[in-house]
């Protein structure tokens, strides 16, 4: 048996306490950057699985500069070209798809597994991508453009999921938010290629249908590679071997990834939380729905709509879900997508009428996206959500309403006002910023924190639908109104930030630090955290969780050692 004195010594250092989150804490590795290097094996699990991150924000940002090409126009009989309802279309439909697709990953991760559900997701969007390449017409571009955004919606999902499920507590968080960097990478990356391509053939009309063939085929490279990756060695998430009743796969697989023996202390504590959070689930829904307990496919549905009814009927929980949604509605109609899917159209209304210049002014969006995500990663712990939501919602509205002043005192005149063109461009650029390091990943962090442990995983499932839905309304209606007024888009977005930076004063929690029960007291409940823990912490000294952290030493129950000496290993690779 492998030794864990240095664990076994740490865990007898903290007093003797019934809060186990001290105990955990004293057998956990360090976080952030120092935390990401001594998991080296699933860091890089991890770090491969975000290409289905990279995927997405790629396709976000392609078709903008793909929507400017003299060659794409010509094969859509120029309804590309046209800003409006047409074009608009032509962008939201994606979010349509993807917002489909988002609803049906629920059950698809569960039934088939999250491995399985990255490769379908895969294949579908291959197959969006296809139809999209073999472009006679704008139809080929709504039927390709749907499909494509089914597997975008549903990678857009499951691999967080997957990542979340295979990091240990102390870098989950670190671990999930190398996908929204992945995603501002594949942005970033799209701008440039199709700044690049699309002087192919020159920038007129002799331009290579390749221009936009090769920006729109070329992402099915990365996509491949994670299905491949998929299939051949990523591990099975521990959680989703769990909840098959695979626990001895499960706990094979979690000593893999923590390069450890099946007998460390971590490793054990880690599948008894698993296994507690299994438990408390069956065991909650066992509580609240006695009739439906048989397994069978009508009493799972039932289940499950009865959970989501729950979000409207009860009050606390509709609180919730409010802040969830509204959330959500906020960081889509600040307008960051209106400018990742238009930002070459917006550039051309500022004067930068040469296609080469719009699209190089929309690369710098994507470096400065990227770049400006990092400190997120750092500082949302330290400085907490409200705080940071509420200054970059302030930067975001400041910057949209100095662009409306400057379009509208420059917009018959820009020939003879290059540095009144160029001062919005930077403004522009300042505004991502702003959304970068606020909106981007703390409306996803908060959206995760406010439900209770019971109705979480629901929850952020509707608030995530939610992002879908009003990424779609961006898209559609963003084109027509730019074509009508792009100086009044710009204060619209203003506006909705300016209310968005007031919601979150006053009607947001902060969430960093809060405890179930606190949360509970914030919505007005006083019921679902003390159920919620008391069945918890039940559970955890039944499993022996509690024996092994309970009283500062390595105290095992017999049903600790049970679990742990009928465990065989597995020969599923986890490289």
């Amino acid at each position: 048996m492998e030794s864990v004195t240095g664990p076994v010594e740490a865990l007898k250092a903290v007093p003797p306490t019934h809060n186990l989150s001290e105990k955990r804490a004293a057998i956990a590795g360090p976080s952030g950057f120092k935390g990401l290097i001594g998991n080296k094996k699933t860091f890089s699990i991890g770090l491969f699985a975000s290409l289905g991150g990279l995927v997405y924000g790629y396709n976000q940002g392609m078709f903008a500069q793909v929507l400017t090409m003299t060659s794409f126009i010509n094969k859509t009989q120029g309804y590309a070209a046209t800003t409006g309802t047409g074009q608009g279309l032509l962008t939201s439909v994606l979010e349509l798809g993807a917002w489909v697709g988002t609803l049906f990953n629920g059950y698809l991760a569960d039934a088939a597994g999250r491995r399985a559900t990255v490769c379908i997701a895969v294949a579908v969007f291959c197959v969006g991508v296809i139809v999209q390449a073999c472009v006679e017409n704008k139809n080929y571009i709504f039927a390709g453009r749907f499909v494509t955004g089914l597997g975008i919606g549903s990678l857009s999902m499951v691999v967080p999921l997957y990542n979340a499920e295979l990091a240990p507590p102390e870098i989950r968080g670190s671990l999930v938010a190398i996908q929204q960097l992945s995603i501002t990478f594949g942005i970033m990356v799209s701008f440039w290629l199709g700044y690049g391509t699309n002087f192919i053939g020159g920038t007129g009309e002799g331009q290579s249908d390749a221009a936009y063939l090769i920006p729109i085929c070329i992402q099915i490279l990365p996509a491949l590679v994670l299905a491949a990756g998929m299939l051949l060695f990523m591990p099975q998430s521990p959680r989703h071997l769990m909840n098959k009743g695979r626990e001895n796969e499960c706990l094979t697989t979690l000593a893999r990834l923590r390069g450890c023996s099946q007998d460390d202390i971590t490793v054990r504590v880690e599948f008894l939380e698993i296994k507690a959070l299994y438990l408390f689930e069956k065991e909650t829904s066992a509580r609240k729905y006695p009739q439906w307990q048989d397994g069978s496919t009508k009493s799972n549905f039932m289940i499950a709509l009865n959970d989501y009814k729950s979000l409207i009927t009860n009050k606390s929980l509709f609180k919730r879900l409010s802040v969830a949604c509204l959330i959500m509605t906020f960081q889509q109609w600040n307008g960051i997508n209106a400018i990742n899917y238009y930002a070459p159209f917006i550039f051309e209304d500022m004067g930068f009428t040469g296609n080469s210049e719009s699209l190089l002014a929309t690369g710098v969006v994507g470096v400065v996206e990227f770049l400006a995500t990092i400190p997120a990663v750092l500082l949302v712990d330290k400085i907490g959500r409200k705080k940071i939501l509420i200054t970059g919602a302030i930067g975001m509205a400041v910057c949209h309403f100095i662009v409306a002043g400057i379009i509208a005192s420059y917009t018959d005149n820009w020939g003879n006002n290059r540095a009144a063109g160029w001062a919005a461009v930077v403004f522009v650029w300042i505004y991502v910023i702003n959304f970068a390091y606020s909106w981007g990943p703390c409306a996803w962090i908060v959206v995760s924190e406010v439900f209770p442990l019971s109705m979480r995983a629901k929850g952020v499932s509707v608030g995530g639908s939610s992002n879908w839905l009003n990424n779609f309304a961006v898209a559609i209606s963003t084109s027509k109104f730019i074509s009508k007024t792009s100086y009044g888009a710009f204060i619209f977005f203003g506006l909705v930030t300016t209310i968005g930076a007031l919601y979150v004063h006053f009607l947001v929690p902060e969430t960093r630090g809060r405890t179930l029960e606190e949360m509970d007291e914030v919505f007005g409940a006083t019921s679902f955290a003390a159920e919620d823990e008391s069945t918890r912490l039940r559970i955890e000294q039944e499993i022996g969780l509690y024996a092994l952290l309970g009283e500062g030493e390595l105290v095992e129950s017999e049903k600790a050692k049970t679990e742990f000496e009928h465990a065989e290993p597995v020969s599923e690779p986890v490289s």
